[in-house]
């Protein structure tokens, strides 16, 4: 059935006519669907309410009053007062804190004869109204998204927080069409300027709400998007002809009619082209009646914007009848129930209203107070709603509907930034005197410095922060302090303004604005940066992912849902692919819930502390690419006056083995200089005319070359009462004595070649497994050869800058502070004091701290960037490292019939390892036959999955104050903590 058009209307536009009905989804002329609630007008119930309420109560049941929970018990037991008194058919639930809101709602209802419908205007979730929640996109954030599921899924969100509360209604989504940019009142609020966009989003969000039992209600017909006054004050004004409202104002609540959206709202708009009396659109009759109910065919719930609103309130205060006559259902806000009600009744006494009417209202009343059960009412559950509301589960959706959005608005190919070595990196927030959660994220990508500029800044802070910024190679700026309506250019200041046009002249530069799109264009250069990303908001989560979009952790697909000037354009958006570097999440991204994870790791990592196992650690844990879970416990040591932090670095003993040789090695094998089935002695000449002349270094690196476990190198420096001998050692650098073994410690220069003349010399026992350092002491002088570089300068300028990896390296108290270095052993022995900075394995030491057993420390961080290079068969952020058939060669084991479960270098389960208990296992009973990794002495534990892509890596000075504390591993607490991380895989999160 055709939409009925006026004979004039037909007359003036056949042509528009035709193009619209086949060139908007078809919805002109589309019969409107019935709204789920429709069924129930005829129920029972909704029949038996009816008959037992007087005319008032009738009449009542078509009022909403608005309630004030931040308001305080006077303001409660007034609208008790109401709610008894005059027996109101909804309440607008208005500011408050959820447990507060919700026993207020559950008091209400039990109060009331009839059971009250609950709305609020919820249009980027309750968190509009209701604090201590998170808070989902606004409108235009949502319009950039491009994924109708995520869309939808938000609109189930917000209508599961709503109905945990007891809310029924969300007078949302927002229909309207921003066409005018500096619209006062709709602006961000709206989806797009494009009627199509909004038709679809609006539907989206509407329908994922009516799917999870919330009535969505859509606003404000006959759209409110391109005025330029703001309703709430005063009577806006639109002057378009009725064929544009036709193909553009109403095209979205057409559709929304269209596909049987329950509930649509009226604005306080004059329209003359459709009602020439200059009536308010929701008190007009030709607008809501014949234009909305008959023309349109909309047959749901229509219900008032607020009735208090200057733009419609009449002096005779009679706008609450006017509505019903008009065609309203229902009316919101009422300010005085007395007055209206009987206002309505003398308006029947008149004829001007009939009680068949009110009955048909109040039945539709009551029909969604059916469909929504409350003729089963039950009470909200009030115990740990705020933790509910802000479950984890509302946290995912929100989390990739911010992903979605951010729009990549300009890219000169310098997005995702990558080349991490060849850049130093300043990072700005343009707009606050506070270092950002965004420039806290950009750190865990690369090393950045930081700096704020405030939005009052004079112009000295400006010119001495502009030179300093001229040192830099690239600089990431963030800018915010944007307000979210246009008046006085959105609060933008000259000196925001100025500093975005000379960084762009000054530096490569990349910026991501915090804010309302339209507030762009104030920014006249900002068009001409090499990287420009909109966020839309501000909030701490769009600043986060933000900045992992900024090293490409994920796509950016968002398009712009509207025009800002000539230099941006409704849907432009350039896509930037992902380059493999890491995402910073929750585990509900990855499937796994974040309480259970977080008890597991906590009690384990607790226990340690509590039986004094270490007197800190830290645990990191990445899934699929994605780093779910990273904390810190605990002290440097036991005195507990120093906690340990993220960014601290550790000795990571023989994970140094994987870290530091080996992936020197596999590049090696890429490049085909070096062959792991060749004899050691043909790249390490010493050990030819030797018993390990023709030992392959594949059995080296698989430690069954029959070469001793270790040999104490230090000890042919001391006599046997542990003495060290002055003529190999000094407490001050002298010629011959430069190479640093500890604070105030040098060892002889040529104390070397003794080690290797000792290695060479050593005696072999059988070729069986047996673990050992003493090759991979020889490593690093193979390497340097091979590739003709430094070892040491090798690694950082070939992996490990390249990755943002920047902490990794040997004899960190070159170049960090102590306090920012764990501590290792209080060694009594050798060193004679606490080891801080200097690598706590003595072999390594005496080579002045750089070996291939042990001696490199970093970050948690960083240690994972590598690994997930591994994980990722040797690509990540972009470029590939290692090839993966070379990765996967050295990550499988190698030798199994020797009963030998090593890779190349890498450790890997115990064979049979799945059929042992978790007291038996190495490492956890459910680590797949192809996962890989590395444990240090110093507590240090690395493992990754393929299989599961899992990453798990825990860290721990178990050595601190010595190396005789064994409980770590009595307790078993790692293989443990790594059992436990696949229990929750397996749980899941349902």
């Amino acid at each position: 059935m055709l939409y009925k058009y006026s004979e004039s209307m037909i007359l003036r536009g056949r042509h528009l006519i035709f193009v619209l009905l086949f060139t908007t989804l078809n919805i002109l002329g589309a019969a409107a669907t019935e709204p789920p609630f429709y069924r129930f007008k005829t129920d029972k119930w909704v029949t038996e309410q009816l008959a037992g309420m007087s005319l008032d109560e009738k009449i009542a049941q078509l009022m909403m009053i608005t309630v004030y929970p931040d308001q305080g018990t006077a303001s409660k037991n007034k609208a008790l007062e109401q709610i008894q008194l005059y027996k109101p058919g909804g309440i607008l639930v208005m500011q408050g804190k959820p447990f507060e809101t919700a026993k207020w709602i559950n008091d209400f209802q039990e109060k009331s004869k009839n059971p009250l419908l609950v709305a609020i205007d919820g249009e980027w979730g309750i968190s509009m109204r209701i604090d201590s929640v998170m808070k989902f996109p606004y409108a235009q954030a949502i319009g950039a998204v491009q994924d109708s599921t995520i869309i939808y899924q938000m609109g189930r969100d917000f209508a599961t927080q709503m109905k945990l509360m007891g809310i029924h209604m969300n007078f949302a989504p927002v229909a309207d069409i921003n066409t005018n940019p500096n619209n006062p009142v709709i602006n961000f609020r709206a989806f797009s300027e494009n009627k199509i966009d909004v038709a679809k989003k609006a539907w989206w969000v509407a329908k994922g709400m009516e799917d999870a039992g919330v009535i969505p209600v859509a606003k404000h017909f006959p759209g409110h998007g391109d005025t330029d006054t703001d309703s709430h004050k005063i009577l806006p004004f639109l002057s378009h002809s009725k064929a544009r409202m036709d193909s553009l104002e109403t095209y979205p609540f057409r559709y929304l009619s269209e596909k049987g959206i329950s509930g649509i709202m009226t604005a306080h708009l004059n329209v003359s082209s459709i009602d020439k009396s200059q009536t308010p659109s929701s008190l007009s009759k030709k607008i809501v009646t014949d234009y909305l109910k008959k023309e349109i065919g909309y047959k749901g719930f229509i219900v008032t914007d607020a009735i208090n609103m200057k733009g419609v309130r009449t002096e005779k205060g009679n706008a609450e009848v006017e509505a019903l006559i008009a065609g309203n259902d229902m009316v919101e806000f009422v300010p005085d129930m007395n007055k209206a009600i009987q206002s309505v009744k003398n308006a029947i006494n008149e004829g001007r209203l009939s009680i068949s009417e009110i009955d048909e209202k109040c039945v539709t009343v009551l029909a969604l107070k059916r469909w929504v059960n409350l003729n089963n009412y039950k009470p909200a559950d009030l115990n740990n709603l705020t933790s509910r509301l802000n479950s984890a589960h509302f946290e995912v959706t929100n989390r990739k509907l911010i992903k979605g959005s951010l729009t990549v608005l300009k890219n000169k190919g310098i997005l995702p930034v990558q080349g991490l070595d060849t850049l130093k990196i300043a990072s700005l927030i343009i707009g606050s005197n506070e270092i950002s959660p965004f420039q806290k994220m950009l750190e865990n990508y690369i090393q950045t410095d930081h700096f704020t500029l405030s939005k009052n800044a004079t112009e000295k802070d400006w010119t001495d922060l502009r030179t300093k910024l001229k040192n830099y190679n690239l600089v990431i700026s963030g800018i915010q302090g944007i307000n979210i309506y246009p008046a006085s250019k959105y609060g933008i200041t000259d000196i925001q303004r100025r500093a975005v046009a000379e960084i762009i002249n000054d530096n490569n530069s990349v910026f991501v604005f915090f804010g309302n799109a339209y507030a762009l264009k104030h920014f006249e250069t900002i068009h001409q940066t090499d990287g420009l990303i909109l966020a839309y908001q501000n909030t701490p989560l769009h600043q986060e992912l933000a900045a992992q979009l900024v090293f490409g952790a994920f796509d950016a697909n968002g398009k712009l849902p509207v025009t800002t000037d000539s230099r941006f354009k409704f849907n432009l958006g350039i896509e930037v692919k992902n380059n493999s570097s890491f995402a910073y999440t929750i585990p509900e991204e990855a499937g796994i819930k974040s309480g259970l994870l977080a008890q597991k790791i906590d009690s384990l990592a607790y226990l340690g502390l509590n039986k004094n196992a270490y007197p800190g650690c830290q645990v990191l844990i990445a899934k699929d690419g994605n780093v779910i879970f990273h904390k810190t416990y605990g002290y440097h040591t036991y005195d507990k006056k120093m906690p340990v932090k993220q960014t601290d670095l550790y000795d990571w003993a023989s994970i140094t083995k994987v870290t530091g040789p080996l992936p020197a090695i596999m590049k090696l094998v890429d490049e085909k200089k070096l062959d792991v089935e060749q004899p050691l002695s043909k790249y390490w000449p010493d050990f030819i005319n030797s018993n390990k002349e023709n030992i392959k270094l594949a059995d080296f690196l698989t430690h069954q070359s029959g070469i001793p476990a270790w040999l104490p190198f230090w000890q042919m420096a001391a006599n046997k009462k542990g003495e060290l001998n002055p003529n190999y050692f000094k407490h001050k650098p002298t010629d011959g004595y430069q190479v640093r073994v500890a604070e105030n410690l040098y060892l002889k220069d040529d104390f070397k070649k003794l080690i290797y003349d000792t290695i060479r010399n050593s005696k072999l026992g059988p070729k069986k497994y047996v673990y050992s350092c003493l090759s991979f002491h020889i490593y690093p002088e193979v390497i340097a050869k091979l590739t003709g570089e430094n070892y040491e300068e090798y690694l950082k300028s070939t992996f490990y800058r390249p990755l943002g990896a920047t902490t990794i390296t040997y004899n960190p108290y070159l170049h960090f502070t102590l306090n920012r270095i764990i501590p290792t052993e209080t060694d009594e022995l050798f060193r004679k004091q606490t080891i801080r900075g200097f690598v706590h394995d003595e072999g390594a030491a005496t080579l002045g701290g750089i070996s291939g057993n042990a001696g490199l420390f970093g970050t948690t961080n960083d240690l994972a960037k590598l690994f997930q290079m591994y994980l990722q068969k040797g690509f990540y952020g972009g470029k590939r490292y290692i090839s993966e058939e070379t990765v996967n060669r050295f990550i499988k084991i190698q030798y199994p019939e020797n009963n030998n479960r090593r890779g190349l270098g890498f450790d890997k389960p115990l064979i049979n390892n799945s059929n042992k208990t978790l007291k038996d296992s190495y490492p956890a009973i459910d680590a797949s036959k192809n996962s890989f990794g590395h444990s240090g002495f110093t507590g240090t534990f690395v493992w990754a999955d393929p299989d599961n892509g899992l990453l798990y890596i825990f860290m721990s000075n178990r050595v601190y104050p010595t190396r005789e504390n064994g409980k770590l591993f009595d307790l078993n607490i790692r293989t443990a903590m790594h059992q436990q991380i696949y229990n929750c895989i397996k749980t899941g999160i349902n």
